[in-house]
């Protein structure tokens, strides 16, 4: 199945969260990219991954948690550094292979103690850093 089928439901109309949660499009490890988004201004602060526990850890706790490929672990963001996000609210886009989650974000995003992670900003083809350690 995919979301395909619901393409076509009006505004307002509802679906049961397991409905959506079976049809993502995840990778061979489970795995969904998820975009973090500062609620209130629309700054893109960063892209982890989550999967179906984390996700439901995620809207049961308000607490955002993502899954640390690196670290093969759930990684609750601000867990060690005090940095949290705290979840506003969650979309799933239309294909169910990416996540959008509206956070309130407490200090720096950026394990770079910078507030997003996208620093790397290219103009006249090279690479700036545009943003320092706060």
């Amino acid at each position: 199945m995919s979301l395909k089928e619901y393409e076509n439901l009006a505004k307002g109309d509802k679906l049961p969260l397991d409905t959506i949660l079976a049809n993502l499009k995840a990778d061979a490890s489970g795995l969904i990219a998820a975009i973090a988004q500062q609620h209130d201004t629309g700054e893109v602060l960063m892209l982890a991954y989550m999967n179906e526990k984390s996700i439901r850890e995620t809207l049961e706790t308000g607490q955002v948690c993502y899954w640390s490929r690196s670290r093969q672990t759930y990684w609750r963001k601000g867990e060690s550094s005090g940095h949290r996000q705290s979840l506003v609210s969650m979309s799933f886009d239309c294909d169910g292979d990416c996540i959008l989650l509206k956070v309130d974000q407490q200090g720096p995003a950026c394990h770079t103690n910078r507030r997003d992670c996208f620093f790397f900003k290219v103009e006249d083809n090279e690479v700036i850093i545009n943003s320092a350690p706060i």
